[in-house]
């Protein structure tokens, strides 16, 4: 194994490194040709993370195409448990592991290899405790349904399928750590190939269970949790046949050190991400309290479709920055950091003008393919000019959250959107939808102020932080949660990484 002692050959290296950043960024030529070599860096990041996203939320999706060919209650059933409670735990699931955004992202950066292992391994014993604790959810899931206003028939197949679900549930808390400690090493291709894989193998298994061996829920649930686990056990295959060499050196008691600071940033990120989730979820909420609630419903669910697709692309975006940001402060690399920022928000919001014209230029017909209602069409199109603005401020503000991640400001974020998003967005959008009468443009306005405030704060932090203190706390923070970890190679020389730091 290579060693992590960084010699003064190495030091000196950094140091040019990092002067030669801040002189290409102060020359036009020089920021085009590195502004070229970074978005390679960031699309071979973000490439496959868009798939790998793509495919595993399309697992879900199949499972829904396929229990058409049930009974319309087993549709409905398969389709509440799939965006409800299931919906729940992924977003938690996945909050939670990209904690290890922050923490392997860094560590990779600053060559501790040893220790993604055994944060990985951390984060498992944490999301798999959270798994036991959301048991109630899926065992008591006809119930909560019912609370809700669920239709009772709906209601109590849905609960049924939830307790077949619960293998899947455990999946995903397996699937994020093991996605997160690879996507910090850049071996995203490996995410992509599992998850094609595991989507092909997915659509064969349903329709052998579900269309020919007629085996309903059951089937559908059975062939729904293999997927998942063929996700899970294929990526960690990868891992154990050697593929991340001193990334991976085995089980360890250490991942059951340090919890608590770890739980602490885990649930930050849960919290975060999922106040981001919940937003939109509400919008359906409020749309069904107005006068015309089955149009407004209508109208707001496909601009939401569309919305969410879009922010798959991004969130492509999102893990690749939150790893370059995260490597590069690890590494010591402050300057290195802020370029990448500026050259992934040029990227995006070029992308996001692209979505932004093209919602203009078709308003009349981009409901078209989800309704046959010319009532709901007109409503989404009179949305055109205030869902573009939604798609274009949505371009930029999955980055600057992959930005928070990889700088570790979880909790700084969920304050952040609690403001933004439910003190501002929410009760704004009630008084414009229902107290003044704009009915679905209200609502939408709302949300949309929500999301611009909060892109707007984002922003500002991110002008005003201090990179070089941002790097020296990405080091405080390898120290604190991985310092006792017991490693075969040695650590940076106090001395050493205090210069390095101070460029």
């Amino acid at each position: 194994m290579k060693s992590d002692t960084v010699n003064g050959d190495e030091l000196n290296e950094r140091l040019l490194e990092r002067e030669a950043d801040i002189e290409e960024i102060g020359s036009c030529v020089h920021f085009v040709k590195e502004a070229i070599n970074e978005n390679k860096k960031l699309w071979y990041l973000a490439a496959p993370a868009i798939f790998t996203s793509i495919a595993q939320y399309s697992l879900g999706a199949i499972t829904q195409v396929f229990a058409g060919h049930l009974t319309t209650l087993e549709l409905d059933a398969v389709s509440t448990e799939n965006m409800v409670i299931a919906g729940l735990a992924f977003g938690i699931m996945l909050g939670m592991g990209s904690a290890l955004e922050t923490l392997c992202g860094q560590a990779f950066g600053a060559k501790k290899l040893h220790m993604l292992g055994v944060y990985m391994q951390r984060s498992w014993v944490i999301l798999n405790v959270t798994c036991v604790c959301l048991l109630p959810i899926y065992i008591f899931a006809t119930p909560i349904l019912k609370l809700f206003g669920q239709n009772d028939q709906i209601a109590e197949l849905a609960g049924k399928f939830s307790l077949y679900m619960i293998p899947q549930l455990f999946a995903y808390g397996f699937n994020f750590p093991i996605q997160k400690f690879l996507q910090a090493q850049s071996k995203v291709m490996t995410m992509a190939w599992v998850s094609g894989v595991a989507l092909l193998f997915h659509i064969l298994l349903s329709w052998l269970f579900i269309v020919q061996f007629k085996l309903g829920l059951a089937g559908a649930a059975a062939a729904l949790n293999i997927s998942w686990w063929v996700v899970v056990l294929g990526q960690f295959a990868y891992i154990a046949m050697g593929y991340c060499p001193g990334a991976w050196t085995g089980f360890s008691w250490s991942a059951f050190r340090d919890l608590g600071a770890f739980a602490r940033l885990s649930v930050a990120s849960a919290i975060m991400m999922c106040l981001e989730f919940w937003y939109y979820m509400v919008l359906i909420v409020l749309a069904g309290r107005l006068q015309n609630a089955e149009i407004a419903v209508a109208a707001i669910s496909i601009c939401n479709n569309l919305n969410g697709w879009e922010i798959m692309i991004f969130f492509g975006f999102n893990a690749a920055i939150s790893v370059r940001i995260s490597n590069e402060l690890g590494a010591g690399r402050p300057n290195a950091a802020k370029f990448s920022i500026l050259v992934v928000v040029l990227s995006s919001a070029l992308m996001g003008m692209v979505f932004f014209v093209l919602v203009l230029a078709l308003r009349n017909v981009y409901a078209l393919p989800f309704t046959n209602s010319s009532e709901v069409a007109d409503v989404v199109s009179h949305l055109a000019v205030i869902f573009a603005f939604t798609l274009l401020l949505n371009s930029v503000q999955p980055v600057l959250t992959g930005v928070a991640v990889g700088a570790g400001w979880q909790w700084l974020v969920a304050y952040v959107n609690v403001g933004c998003y439910y003190i501002v967005g929410i009760p704004l959008g009630f008084c414009l939808g229902s107290l003044l009468n704009m009915g679905v443009k209200g609502i939408w306005t709302g949300m949309i102020t929500g999301v611009g405030l909060q892109t707007l704060i984002l922003t500002g932090i991110t002008l005003a932080t201090n990179w070089n203190k941002e790097a020296m706390q990405a080091e405080s923070r390898i120290k604190k949660w991985g310092g006792s970890i017991d490693s075969p190679v040695k650590n940076i020389k106090d001395s050493e990484s205090k210069k390095v730091y101070n460029v």
